[in-house]
């Protein structure tokens, strides 16, 4: 079984609500809802792949500086196992915008749990509400 490390991040905003991002209904479980991110390329660091991942789905620009580890997901699929580091970002330059067709929301932190979300998502939650209350 493979190792697969993707990344992924709260985007917080001024009033403590949460970007979450709809998976595209022709991905792999599409239709869930998940923490916008993405997988490392060769030779990029987290940050890096954040920062690039941001810009490709939601036209912002973020800062290294800006990215503060938070929690991660260490999950089996039956075909590889996830490890997903989750960062944490309150400043970046631009407004959020679906640029891959995505469905975007800000959700309140205990009300992520009304979003189906994929399996190694969900222990993520109980991170962002001690961080930001409900």
């Amino acid at each position: 079984m493979h190792l697969l490390l993707v990344v992924a991040v709260a985007l917080v905003d001024a009033d403590s609500r949460v970007l979450i991002a709809q998976r595209p209904v022709h991905k792999a479980l599409g239709g869930l809802w998940e923490f916008p991110g993405g997988k490392l390329e060769s030779g990029e660091r987290p940050e890096q792949a954040l920062i690039r991942e941001l810009d490709e789905e939601l036209g912002i620009a973020v800062q290294e500086a800006c990215l503060a580890p938070l929690t991660f997901a260490s999950y089996g699929y039956p075909d590889m196992h996830l490890l997903m580091p989750l960062y944490i970002c309150r400043r970046w330059e631009g407004q959020p915008q679906s640029r891959e067709g995505q469905a975007l929301k800000w959700v309140r932190p205990r009300a992520l749990r009304d979003y189906p979300m994929p399996p190694a998502d969900e222990p993520l939650i109980p991170a962002l509400i001690d961080l930001l209350g409900p």
